[in-house]
C-alpha cells in the first residue's frame, strides 16, 4: 500500500525503536493519528525536549539534565567503590537491588570491532582518568555475560590493574529457583568454575 509521504516519513521514524518492524510502526502511527493526536503532540513536545536536554554525567556518563548525575552529586554514595556497566538500564537494575551504594561508570556498549566499538567508544580514556584519582578502591565489573561483555570485562580488568585497585566481577551462574535440568550448558560451565567452598 502506497502512503502519503509525511505517513510513510512518520511509520519509517517510528522504526528506530527496538523491537519495532513495519507492521508494528504502521499500527503505533494509525493509532496516533487515529484516536490519539493529542498524545503524539505530547510525544513529540517531549522527545523534543529529552533531545535537546539529555546529556550525559561528566562523571560516570549515565544520562543526566544536569551536569552530574544524582548518585555522582548524592555524598551518601560510598566514593571508593565502582560499578562499571554497559547501559544505563544496567544501573537501574543494580539499583533494585538495594544494596549497593558506591558509584558507577556507564560503558554505553561493549567492546564490538566488527561494529566499530572499540576502547574510545567506551569512554575508557574517561575511566581511566576516573580510577587514578585515588579515590577508588574497588572496582566491580558488571558487564554482560556475553562473549562481548566477557571480553569488554577482561579489557577493563587490564586497565585497572595498572592501579592499586580490586577489581571483582560479577557472578554468573544458576538462578535462584530454577532446576538444573533447565539451564544451558554455557551457564552452568560457568557456575561449575566459580564455585565457592562451603
Amino acid at each position: 500500500m502506497q502512503f502519503s509521504p509525511l505517513l510513510a516519513q512518520l511509520i519509517e521514524a517510528l522504526r528506530c525503536l527496538p523491537g519495532v518492524g513495519p507492521k508494528t510502526a504502521q499500527r503505533m502511527a494509525f493509532q496516533l493519528l487515529e484516536r490519539q493526536r493529542e498524545k503524539g503532540k505530547h510525544l513529540a513536545a517531549t522527545l523534543h525536549q529529552a533531545m535537546q536536554e539529555i546529556n550525559h554525567c561528566k562523571n560516570c556518563r549515565t544520562f543526566s539534565e544536569s551536569e552530574y548525575c544524582h548518585f555522582c552529586s548524592s555524598p551518601q554514595r560510598d566514593r571508593s567503590l565502582l560499578c562499571i556497566v554497559e547501559s544505563p538500564a544496567d544501573i537501574i537494575a543494580v539499583e533494585q537491588m538495594g544494596s549497593y551504594r558506591g558509584l558507577y561508570f556507564v560503558l554505553m556498549g561493549h567492546l564490538s570491532p566488527i561494529d566499530g566499538i572499540g576502547p574510545e567508544e567506551l569512554g575508557l580514556k574517561e575511566l581511566a582518568l576516573l580510577l587514578s584519582g585515588g579515590t577508588i578502591k574497588e572496582t566491580i565489573l558488571a558487564t554482560n555475560p556475553t562473549m562481548e561483555g566477557e571480553a569488554t570485562a577482561h579489557y577493563i580488568s587490564e586497565l585497572v590493574k595498572n592501579h592499586p585497585i580490586k577489581v571483582t566481577r560479577i557472578a554468573h551462574g544458576v538462578p535462584l529457583g530454577s532446576e538444573l535440568e533447565y539451564i544451558d550448558s554455557g551457564t552452568l560451565a560457568h557456575a561449575f568454575a566459580g564455585r565457592e567452598q562451603l
